[in-house]
């Protein structure tokens, strides 16, 4: 039927429709390709042209790191923790400058994660808890910026100049939160010794610096050859699995598409644009038991506007070490990729919006008012914690923060059976 049907439009029907399809997704997508179609310093691909000065944009709501840049990066637990910022999105300046959304490409300042450190915060601490964290923050982004500016200067004047003032600074702010905690529960112990930092090479920033697959990967075309060609749909997907048992393709339905040979939608490019047809396998899809996992384990119930505020979230059998920049062409581009523990690659979002009503579901295509993609080159069989820093939100109301597993090029991993939960959590904060 649906091949008959086509063949009856008339070529210059449907010549419209995809014209009309085009054109409206340049529309509604303006500002996200005058972006997303942006080459970096950390990109590989680079005969892709980058936009004269005047084409830069302003990127999404959200797209950016309080500090501006397009990445920041935290010493979580002694790894760096990588959030990407609208999933590879810039701001103006580094469009016009050409920056690659890092500080310090070489090395970078390191200091003890406070987070991770804390005993239970209680309730009425929360707040003025997070205001410091996010001042501590702050203070490593400044010493890094710096230490980008200034740090041929030798080993004495990073010392002198940028180290030990920053330690003194984050001593004070550790008191504060010592303060605030021991006005209303148990006195936190041993906050004062995680005031000195170092600088660290910072190593590979494109992808998790100990996962080898991110030298090797879906950019030079490891993971979109390794992933859909050999382990995805041609071995375990449609085409061996879609028959499995005798039975008939799809359950008895039939299967109505299982490529874009008919679609008469444009060839997805690996740019976030809708009204495509993606043509990327599938790829490997791992055992139940070794499906990726997560929660947030850690979260206030109510901050104020603009107030900063921190989740932890436990991963599990998710390595994250696997992140193709959404706004630089990796979206739907790679298969999904399996290490040799047979572990998802990939990384996590986080996001929150705000909710216009909790009786009907939010419009799809509104801009949350935070997000960024996280990938440390950590994670495996077992759960460990990141935390993820959140500036705050600008509007009052009730506020939906999700967090989600990605593969490498951002689809949530797939599930062995259709009765699993997929890797994702949700809470609500009120915002006052």
């Amino acid at each position: 039927m649906r091949r008959s049907t086509r063949a009856r439009r008339s070529p210059g029907i449907a010549r419209s429709k995809r014209l009309l399809a085009v054109v409206g997704t340049l529309v509604v997508f303006g500002g996200v390709v005058a972006v997303t179609q942006i080459s970096s310093a950390q990109d590989r691909r680079t005969n892709k042209p980058r936009p004269a000065a005047g084409q830069c944009v302003e990127p999404s709501p959200g797209s950016t790191a309080p500090s501006g840049a397009s990445t920041s990066r935290t010493w979580q637990n002694g790894r760096w923790v990588r959030n990407h910022w609208g999933d590879g999105q810039e701001s103006v300046a580094e469009c016009e400058d050409g920056k690659d959304g890092t500080v310090g490409t070489g090395s970078a300042v390191a200091c003890p994660d406070v987070a991770a450190k804390l005993p239970q915060v209680p309730d009425r601490a929360r707040a003025e808890v997070d205001r410091n964290l996010a001042q501590l923050q702050t203070q490593i982004a400044e010493a890094d910026r710096r230490l980008a500016a200034e740090g041929n200067k030798g080993a004495a004047f990073i010392r002198n100049a940028i180290l030990q003032p920053l330690a003194g600074k984050r001593k004070a702010v550790l008191d504060r939160i010592t303060t605030a905690i021991d006005r209303v529960g148990p006195r936190p112990q041993g906050l004062a010794q995680l005031a000195e930092c170092q600088v660290q090479p910072t190593g590979n920033n494109n992808g998790g610096s100990t996962g080898g697959g991110n030298n090797n990967g879906g950019n030079t075309g490891g993971g979109t050859n390794n992933g859909g060609n050999t382990g995805g749909g041609n071995n375990g997907g449609g085409n061996n699995g879609g028959n499995n048992g005798g039975t008939a393709p799809g359950a008895g339905l039939g299967v109505l598409a299982n490529n874009c040979d008919e679609s008469q939608l444009q060839a997805h490019d690996g740019f976030q644009n809708g009204n495509r047809c993606v043509s990327t396998e599938f790829g490997e899809v791992g055992a139940a038991a070794n499906n990726p996992s997560l929660l947030i384990t850690q979260f206030p119930q109510q901050v104020g506007r603009n107030q900063p505020f921190t989740l932890r979230v436990s991963t599990k059998n998710l390595v994250r070490d696997r992140f193709l920049a959404a706004g630089q062409g990796g979206y739907y581009v790679e298969s999904s990729l399996l290490n040799d523990q047979g572990l998802v690659r990939g990384h996590f979002h986080t996001a929150c919006r705000m909710l216009d009503s909790l009786t009907a579901p939010p419009e799809p295509q509104e801009v949350p008012a935070f997000f960024v993609a996280t990938e440390d080159g950590r994670g495996g069989a077992q759960p460990d914690e990141v935390t993820i820093q959140i500036p705050g939100l600008p509007e009052s109301g009730t506020a939906q923060c999700s967090v989600w597993a990605g593969d490498g090029s951002h689809r949530l991993p797939m599930m062995e059976r259709a009765n699993q939960t997929p890797a994702f959590d949700s809470i609500r904060i009120n915002v006052n």
